[in-house]
């Protein structure tokens, strides 16, 4: 693979600049009318990209610190589910809001007596002539609270097996019968929530592709969950990147300790490989093919990384890092005090690395366990015998571990 980008004079480079200069601040529905928010999108939502075109895309949009919106369940999960298996309605009505940001989504998927099976999940949805009467509960709702709209899966057949009697729906967050309560997290802040549903009715209209066949759409879902926490910075896309650790230390004067040199040398080396896997990810999507193993070894790889980065970061400010005490930001929730958008004030004494260490320890569990992740890898991709599930008789990789949302 060629990673040298397109010379300065390339027509999509210039088409994307023309763009910027008639539009020098634009808003989020402009980029996404624009096909700019999820370039590899077919149009009208994208631009059909290929993955040099989308890399070209991005670089002009940070060259000239253009932002995205922020929305990461609904542009990087929720919409590429209703893309592939919703109706005509269904993508006329949510796309849009959901890639320019106007309406925030969250997930409704992982359930408290479910763990890491997700398809015991417990939540029932009844039909009555044109609604789905919900009843049960979920548990670790990133963004709830400021949600517009969730994707939810509940059960649908109680006498199928279990993955085959679950289907999967568009849940607008305002309906009566939606009881939502924030989860106090150890920085202080409140990303998770807990949902209840009593006699919640949803309309039929908001059934995502067929009855029963919500679990094939949540791996689509998965999938795309699981590149989306990959990317960007390394609490899940947010906050710091590594190379931004990195910097922060160089720029404090040379490292005399030689293991303290050898921890910046391998946090160096994981950006480096996770990056080139991004790419590899980045190739399969934009080529229509759905996520493959590439991106539970990505997960898995990303979210230790993102522990490594937070622990160097606090033993690089030493016995002061004890003394601190976190904002009361969630840094899941992108208030990561602006790190990994420039140069960041505070230096490595900035609040935000403090909330990230408290963070840190949920990257390894949220959007499937990093034992469930090792399963599926050797199972899926080293072609490992299957470790039987002694409950079910069945490979426990097959259950698509989840914890997040």
């Amino acid at each position: 693979m060629d990673f040298q980008l397109p010379a300065e004079d390339d027509p999509r480079r210039l088409a994307v600049r023309t763009w910027l200069h008639e539009h020098p601040a634009p808003t989020g529905r402009q980029l996404a009318e624009a096909g700019y928010v999820a370039p590899h999108w077919p149009a009208p939502w994208g631009v059909g990209a290929d993955p040099v075109h989308q890399l070209i895309i991005d670089d002009e949009l940070r060259r000239a610190k253009v932002r995205r919106p922020t929305n990461p369940i609904g542009i990087g999960w929720a919409g590429p589910t209703i893309a592939y298996a919703g109706t005509e309605d269904q993508k006329a009505r949510y796309l849009f809001p959901l890639l320019s940001g106007e309406e925030f989504w969250c997930q409704l998927f992982s359930e408290p007596e479910a763990g890491s099976d997700l398809a015991a999940l417990g939540t029932r949805a009844e039909r009555d002539g044109d609604e789905w009467i919900i009843n049960g509960q979920k548990i670790w709702t990133s963004g709830a609270q400021f949600a517009k709209f969730g994707i939810l899966i509940a059960r649908t057949d109680p006498t199928a097996p279990k993955q085959r009697g679950i289907s999967y729906f568009i849940c607008p967050m305002d309906l009566p019968g939606i009881e939502i309560r924030p989860i106090t997290e150890m920085t202080g802040g409140q990303t998770f929530n807990e949902v209840f549903f009593t006699d919640v009715r949803l309309p039929a209209a908001n059934l995502v592709g067929e009855v029963n066949d919500g679990w094939r759409l949540a791996k689509v879902t998965l999938g795309n969950e699981r590149v989306s926490l990959s990317t960007g910075g390394v609490l899940w896309g947010m906050g710091p990147t590594g190379l931004d650790l990195v910097d922060l230390i160089r720029s404090t004067g040379p490292v005399t300790d030689p293991h303290l040199r050898q921890r910046i040398a391998a946090v160096y080396t994981e950006h480096v490989i996770l990056d080139l896997i991004r790419l590899r990810t980045l190739s399969a999507r934009v080529q229509g093919r759905q996520p493959g193993p590439e991106a539970s070894v990505r997960k898995l790889l990303a979210d230790e990384h993102g522990q490594h980065v937070m622990a160097l970061a606090r033993d690089s400010v030493g016995a002061l890092a004890m003394l601190r005490r976190v904002d009361g930001d969630s840094a899941a929730s992108g208030s990561f005090s602006g790190l990994g958008q420039g140069p960041i004030p505070g230096g490595l004494l900035d609040a935000g690395w403090y909330d990230g260490f408290m963070f840190a320890p949920a990257l390894t569990i949220g959007g499937g366990t990093w034992a469930v992740q090792r399963n599926i890898i050797g199972e899926r991709v080293l072609g490992l015998p299957a470790e039987p599930d002694a409950a079910a008789g069945r490979p426990w990789a097959e259950t698509r571990g989840h914890i997040s949302g």
